[in-house]
Parts: structure tokens; sequence; C-alpha cells
């Protein structure tokens, strides 16, 4: 029987015109409601955003770091070459976005929502994905060294050509799930993994993760 294929995210419908952002008036501050802006070069580090809205936006060599957000919906988004790195969003909401080239080292995402969203090319060694739940999400080029996706939902969720290593996987929910040609030294919770597809050499190191768990030892 062949798998089903985890479905692909849907890309930002963006049918605007964007406009250059224009400061202060379109600060992304607390009960923001922002449309059809373009930033460039624009800095938020440290700045703190509670129940704010950005639809069809884009952000261009934007600089996220430090910041905290809580109960911030970005949709229709695109992030190029971005710095979140150490961010802490909770319960923050990504929908149909791309982030690409970005830097995202260290970031906390715990209890967020990912629906229809591509990471490519991206660092997110560090990164801290707890209780959030994905859906037709795909890291593609990704440095994931070290992220940690524990109690996590998967869903429609793929990994292509990223590295791994060291990443935690124990107790997610698993729905359709995908690693093509990446990297899977050392993953913890393996045995979460049931179910999921894996192409590429990361099928023997996921083998011997779940080895491990299971207190097998391997001998030469």
């Amino acid at each position: 029987m062949t798998a089903v294929r985890p479905r692909n995210p849907q890309a930002p419908r963006n049918r605007i015109t964007f406009r250059p952002a224009r400061m202060p008036d379109d600060a992304l501050v607390e009960d923001a409601m922002i449309r059809g802006v373009e930033y460039n070069g624009d800095v938020f580090v440290g700045h703190a955003v509670e129940l704010a809205e950005a639809e069809q936006v884009r952000f261009e060599n934007a600089r996220f770091t430090g910041m905290n957000t809580r109960q911030v919906v970005f949709s229709d988004a695109t992030f190029q070459t971005c710095d979140f790195a150490t961010v802490r969003a909770q319960d923050t909401s990504l929908v149909r976005a791309e982030v690409f080239a970005s830097r995202i080292t260290g970031a906390s995402w715990s209890k967020s929502h990912f629906h229809d969203v591509r990471f490519e090319n991206s660092r997110a060694d560090l990164s801290l994905w707890r209780h959030s739940k994905f859906k037709a999400v795909t890291f593609e080029g990704c440095n994931l060294t070290g992220a940690d996706f524990q109690f996590a939902e998967l869903r429609d969720v793929q990994f292509r050509s990223c590295d791994l290593t060291g990443a935690q996987f124990a107790n997610v929910q698993v729905q359709r799930l995908r690693f093509e040609d990446c990297t899977l030294v050392d993953v913890g919770g393996a045995a979460s993994l049931k179910g999921a597809a894996v192409q590429g050499p990361g099928g023997m190191e996921l083998a011997v993760a779940l080895a491990r768990d299971a207190g097998i030892r391997l001998e030469p």
C-alpha cells in the first residue's frame, strides 16, 4: 500500500498592492490591526505585543530579536531574511505564511499554531515548539539541531533535507509525517514517531535511536 503523503502548504494569498510601512502608524504594537503593509529593515527588537493581527504583509530584513508575543496572528505573510533569534512567542499563529533564509535560533514558539506554513533555508537550531499545532507545514533545508517538538501535534508535516541532530519528539501526535533526506542522529522520543515515513539515510539513524530508547545495545 502506498503511504499517503502530507499535503503541501498553501501559499500566502496576497491579492493587494503592498505599501511601504510608515512608522509609527504601522508599528507592530498591542491591539494593532495591520493589512497590506511591506516592512523593509524595520526593527522590533525586544517589543512586547499582545492581541495583534497582521494580514497580507511582507517583512524583509526585519529584526524581531528578543520580541515577546502573545495571541498575535500573522496571516498571508512572507518573511525574508528576518531575525527571530530568542523570540518568545506564545499562542501565536502563522497562517498561510512563508519564512525564507531567516534566523530562528533559540526562539520559543510554545502553544502556537502553524497552518499552511513553509520554512525554507533557515537556521532554527535550539528552537522550541512544545505543545504547538502544525497543519500542512514544510521545513526544507533548515538547521533544526537540538530543536524541541515535544508534545506537539504534527499533521501533514514534511521535513526535507533538514538537519535534525538531537531534535526531541517525545509525546508528539503524528498524522502524515514525512522525513526526506534528513539527518536524524540522536533524535529523542523516536518511538512517538510511529507512522512517520522516512526516505534516505535518516531511516537507519532513526532505527538506531529507536533501539537506544528500547534499551538495545548495538555492538560492532
